[in-house]
């Protein structure tokens, strides 16, 4: 296998830029890219830091510098591996890169690192997998989930799983093998009771709307007519002035979104267009969007305002109320025109009931999406259905009077799916499939 160098770190201004390089060459590309200080042709000692210098072919420096060498298997790629550590920015860490592919390493491609790591037996697709989630986390509830990724959680469950599988298939080949020995209408309960039970246990980590959330965040969208006080709104769960508002009816023509991190979740907060029927061109337009952010969104807060008698306008958005609705009072500062049932009063002027309000929404977006088993991988989720599909089938068979071997095609289908998800059974297309998602360094 050739060695493979890149930069490993965010391109851009920094403190630091690692060059990676991993591979049989790698001490030899070390030693003659890198020249440490004081201490000319010593011997490498694996995992320790040294200081000195970059340098070019000529031996001229390129950039003050750190390396370390980690010699193989204790390695991130089970290969050795080793890394200088220059200033961040372009010019030194390309340099150090060109010269690094100058002394025959090849340019890496994305995840080649993670794959190598995968190949090697360090570690599982699903952990693998989890690597490119911990980078790509947008919140602490998306970070926790892919570090109990990065430990194991999956790969453990998994495992766990096609283990009972293995053992109910051994279970139907001995009573094919020694039917004198075992009865096979209570081998046949049995595989049913552990296939039925099996299906559950995958099936209660599988929710999508809950791990969609987890990975992408929580949408919200702020809906009722103009003037109710939607963009002061977002302005207060947000703690900017994102939004324009004025006394003007119709400011809002479009759909404007803006994230925020409650309590560990991501929620984009959408400020839409007042709903009303508008003669202007442009404004429909808006009105359109914002009814159709409403049809789409996770959780939709349904504004009044405190200071006004309910128009026709509130009264339709009351009608369309669903499990996804919060109605919120605002303008609680001001005399309310008429009692109104509300889930909150807040007063965005004044940031009265605002925090209660980000409490509701995260409440809203559910402890589901926080259950530490959960699994949050599109890919994990549709391998764990289809298993369980598969298993469902195999008890349906056996409870219509099928002989077990017929039940045990779909116990060895379910085995294979869930092989797919650790990368044991997994095709080199969907391997493919996971490592291009990567980043290049990793």
């Amino acid at each position: 296998m050739s060695t493979v160098a890149a930069i490993a770190t965010a391109r851009g201004e920094g403190g630091i830029a690692i060059v990676r390089v991993s591979g049989a060459e790698a001490e030899r590309i070390l030693r003659s890219a890198f020249r440490r200080a004081g201490r000319k042709n010593r011997d490498y000692e694996s995992h320790r830091l040294y200081f000195g210098h970059a340098v070019d072919a000529r031996g001229g420096v390129i950039d003050e510098a750190m390396a370390v060498l980690m010699r193989a298997p204790r390695s991130y790629t089970r290969e050795d591996v080793a890394e200088i550590h220059c200033h961040g920015g372009f010019a030194a860490a390309d340099r150090v890169l060109r010269r690094v592919l100058e002394l025959g390493a090849e340019p890496a491609a994305p995840g080649e690192f993670t794959r190598r790591a995968f190949e090697n037996g360090r570690i599982d697709l699903s952990r693998a997998e989890a690597v490119m989630s911990v980078i790509s986390a947008g919140s602490e509830a998306a970070l926790r989930a892919s570090v109990r990724e990065l430990e194991g959680g999956v790969s453990q469950f998994i495992g766990e799983c096609r283990k009972a599988l293995t053992d109910l298939l051994a279970l139907i080949e001995a009573s094919n093998d020694f039917p004198d020995e075992i009865d096979e209408p209570a081998a046949a309960r049995k595989v049913a009771c552990e296939a039925r039970s099996i299906a559950g246990r995958l099936l209660a980590r599988v929710d999508e709307k809950a791990a969609r959330i987890v990975r992408e965040g929580v949408s919200v969208v702020l809906a009722g007519r103009p003037n109710v006080g939607k963009s002061s709104l977002l302005n207060a769960l947000t703690g900017t002035e994102r939004a324009i508002v004025t006394d003007i009816p119709g400011t809002t023509r479009d759909v404007l979104t803006e994230s925020v991190n409650l309590d560990g979740i991501r929620v984009s907060l959408s400020d839409t267009a007042g709903q009303r029927d508008a003669a202007d061109a442009v404004e429909m337009i808006g009105v359109e969007r914002a009814r159709a952010a409403q049809k789409y969104a996770d959780i939709v807060l349904i504004v009044l305002d405190g200071s006004e008698a309910l128009t026709e306008e509130d009264k339709s958005l009351l009608k369309q109320r669903d499990g996804r609705c919060i109605v919120v009072l605002n303008k609680d500062d001001l005399n309310a025109a008429e009692a109104v049932q509300a889930d909150i009063r807040v007063s965005a002027r004044t940031g009265e009931g605002i925090a209660a309000l980000a409490s509701m929404i995260r409440e809203k977006a559910g402890a589901a999406a926080l259950h530490e088993g959960l699994l949050t991988q599109e890919r994990h989720i549709a391998c764990a259905k289809a298993a369980a599909e598969a298993l469902q089938r195999a008890v349906q068979a056996i409870e219509g009077g099928a002989p077990l071997d017929m039940a045990s095609v779909d116990l060895w289908e379910a085995r294979r799916r869930l092989g797919e998800i650790t990368g044991e059974d997994a095709a080199k297309s969907v391997i493919d499939a996971v490592f291009a998602n990567f980043c290049v360094g990793k």
